[in-house]
């Protein structure tokens, strides 16, 4: 706490700087001249006053010799007003203290006041934060900015937004600080930066009907980016990967504001920018993960030993059971034109060209390899007699061989995972949450359920299959597939089905009474020649 006191002719800031007096049992304070000394409290009190003013946002401060008093809202009020500003003023501080603790490390070693192990700390955190920090301070702070500008849910998921790089920023600088946690203890640790994310996507569920639909649904769908602390051993392709999920709403954000307001073309630019440069400063400095500080401060382990050379394993083999024999062989080898001498001669009646009497006997078996048979026209192959599967091998759910099997759910994936369901037969698969893509190859009489997925289904090569999306699917396709039932949820009715070679393929759209309306996809086509150069395709009505 700073107090005034009371001096003749004015008032001077006590700010506990003072070199003791005398009668405190110090030094004395070398003499100044009046003029200089008012000089150093003038601008001692300018610096606090700057503090002060910058602090309580405007409000009036008056000093006394009992401390400062406030004029205009109480205490309570004056606290609750500018906590905002409060914390970034402490924030600041923080942060200069940090750079001052590195500079102080970069002094000669001979600087009694210098901690070594510290100031290994404290720059191994500098190094591993400060592109960090550079991203919160600028598209991030930007990015902020902008939302608090357009307001509504978008200003309050920004919030959000900004908290969890915060945390994860606290995150990053707990691991510049002690070595790797067990799974239990990272979970704990990552509670905050996970809480974040989660309130970050209920913002967009409970803002669907919003016109800022889209801006929300582009945060929510990108901001698991920040899970790469995750991610070993390459967690850059990650974020890529998050940042290219929510490509596609941030095109319908340009798309339909850019000739609107250019204030929401510059948030989308902003936010891309944030993930970007994300993406660069982990694959500078956490490439193979999230860099922890070193276990221990003795000195590194040496290096394995060299595999003991060829000689050397030679020399031992001839220790053990056997050796004798080796080693004969060897010095036999090495013998040199010698080694030739008990060789016979092959004479002209051993010659088999000159003797065809000698090509008699049996000749050398030769296998007989026949050739499948191909059959145009063919029904697809069908899938052999083999144990099912369902594992989940890396980003892929491998679902194969599953006959008879309507319980077949997908849990916990996550959005860059992938489904594979090939040679199911009589089966129901139920895929929950969202997931990136489902393939469906050479399965017959099977279902599909899914809520979302940020690619698109594929159908291959399959027979009397049904598909249902609850959620939002951006694209279908179809091939080499009799027999389709695509059932649509009402956020689906912009999707694009693109099929070939298929036919029996309907689209049963959703009504308002909850019934469903059945659409045929068009399996023959007309082609005309127009203008004796262009060819125009168009689906036959009777035929649809």
């Amino acid at each position: 706490m700073f107090t005034l006191k009371g001096t003749s002719p004015g008032l001077r800031l006590d700010c506990g700087l003072e070199s003791p007096t005398q009668e405190d049992g110090g030094m004395s304070e070398p003499p100044v001249t009046p003029v200089g000394r008012d000089e150093v409290a003038l601008r001692r009190y300018r610096f606090f006053s700057e503090v002060m003013t910058a602090a309580c946002g405007g409000h009036r401060v008056r000093f006394d010799p009992r401390g400062p008093s406030f004029s205009g809202p109480s205490e309570e009020n004056f606290l609750g007003g500018h906590c905002a500003e409060l914390e970034s003023l402490v924030s600041r501080l923080e942060s200069v203290a940090t750079k001052f603790e590195y500079l102080l490390c970069k002094l000669p070693a001979s600087t009694p006041s210098v901690s070594s192990p510290c100031c290994e700390n404290v720059t191994e955190m500098v190094a591993n934060t400060a592109g960090f920090r550079d991203i919160v301070d600028g598209p991030l702070s930007t990015f902020v900015s902008l939302s608090h500008k357009i307001g509504g849910p978008v200003a309050e998921q920004a919030n959000l937004v900004q908290g969890a790089f915060k945390a994860q920023l606290d995150y990053i600088e707990i691991a510049g600080s002690r070595p790797e946690p067990d799974q239990s203890e990272q979970v704990s640790l990552l509670a905050p930066l996970s809480t974040f994310i989660q309130q970050i996507q209920s913002v967009r569920d409970k803002n669907r009907a919003s016109p800022f639909f889209n801006h929300l649904s582009a945060i929510s769908e990108s901001v698991p980016a920040l899970g790469w602390v995750t991610m070993k051993p390459a967690p850059a392709p990650y974020i890529k990967e998050m940042n290219d999920a929510g490509q596609f709403y941030t095109n319908r954000v340009l798309k339909d504001w850019k000739e609107k307001d250019k204030t929401h073309v510059d948030w989308t630019k902003s936010w891309i920018e944030s993930l970007t440069k994300l993406q660069a400063y982990v694959k500078e400095v956490h490439t193979t993960g999230l860099v922890w500080a070193a276990k221990g401060t003795g000195p590194a382990a040496p290096p394995p030993p060299p595999p003991p050379a060829l000689d050397t394993l030679l020399l031992s083999d001839s220790s053990t059971a056997g050796g004798d024999e080796r080693s004969a062989l060897f010095a036999e080898i090495n013998q040199g034109e010698g080694i030739t001498k008990n060789l016979k001669k092959v004479t002209s009646e051993m010659q088999t060209h000159k003797n065809p009497g000698l090509r008699s006997g049996p000749a050398p078996f030769k296998p007989t390899v026949t050739a499948p048979a191909k059959t145009i026209g063919a029904a697809p192959t069908q899938p052999s007699s083999k144990p099912p599967v369902f594992k989940r091998d890396g980003k892929k759910w491998l679902i194969e061989h599953q006959k008879d099997n309507p319980n077949l759910i997908v849990e916990g994936a996550d959005m860059n995972n992938v489904v594979y369901m090939f040679g199911c037969i009589n089966s129901t698969l139920t895929v929950k949450g969202k997931v990136n893509s489902v393939f469906l190859d050479s399965c017959r009489k099977t279902s599909v359920l899914v809520d979302s997925l940020v690619s698109s289904i594929e159908i291959v090569n399959c027979q009397s299959v049904q598909m249902q999306i609850l959620g939002r699917v951006p694209t279908i396709s179809i091939d080499k597939t009799d027999g389709c039932q695509m059932y649509l949820s009402k956020e689906t009715l912009d999707v694009e089905i693109v099929s070939s070679k298929s036919s029996e393929m309907n689209v049963l759209l959703p009504q308002a009474s909850g019934d469903y309306l059945e659409q045929p996809v068009p399996e023959q086509y007309k082609t005309t020649i127009a203008g004796g150069k262009t060819l125009v395709t168009s689906p036959l009505e009777n035929k649809g």
